[in-house]
């Protein structure tokens, strides 16, 4: 398969912006613990300021995610999730959906928020739906929270279930593109 071909595919999938594990940004680096050298990454930075996609797309938009807080292999998934997003560590953040929101998060500037629960018992206590996972996926929820209204919640499965069940990945990315088009929708 050629680059072109790649990039196809890609686009087809809704990526849009594509690196080198080897040349991981160094947010995505840091999370992961490793050290990057000026060698590794090809030199200096450049003296002049470039906007990159990753920068643009923070106007579009955050990402909560929420459920049990990933350990071990699903930290990496996880973390591989977020590289594969694009997202930069202010696009992001994880919250326990044990905590009684706090409309006061939400940013004042009118940025808009996704939400994505890890799991039914996370997407059940954020939406107040009943309904197992199976159910609440592949559907746009609305946080159920004084202030919060209008929050969407995509529900998709556990990090630790994909583990074990790798054939449920593709399941997950579909949530995932779920989730990036009702953001870019807001």
């Amino acid at each position: 398969m050629n680059m072109s071909t790649n990039s196809i595919f890609l686009k087809e999938m809704g990526i849009t912006e594509w690196t080198s594990r080897d040349a991981a940004p160094e947010h995505v680096q840091a999370m992961l613990g490793t050290q990057v050298s000026d060698d590794q990454v090809g030199g200096a930075a450049p003296a002049s300021p470039v906007v990159t996609e990753a920068q643009e797309r923070h106007a579009l938009g955050i990402w909560w995610f929420f459920g049990n807080k990933p350990q071990g292999d699903a930290e990496v998934l996880f973390l591989n999730t977020i590289r594969t997003l694009g997202l930069t560590p202010q696009e992001w953040s994880w919250k326990n959906p044990a905590d009684k929101f706090n409309p006061e998060l939400l940013p004042q500037d009118g940025t808009p928020i996704v939400a994505l629960a890890f799991g039914g018992a996370a997407t059940q206590k954020l939406s107040g739906e009943r309904d197992a996972l199976p159910e609440l996926r592949e559907t746009v929820l609305a946080v159920n929270a004084d202030g919060a209204e209008d929050l969407p919640l995509i529900a998709t499965f556990e990090l630790s279930q994909l583990l074990s069940r790798p054939k449920d990945k593709a399941l997950f990315w579909q949530d995932l593109l779920l989730a990036k088009s009702v953001l870019q929708n807001i």
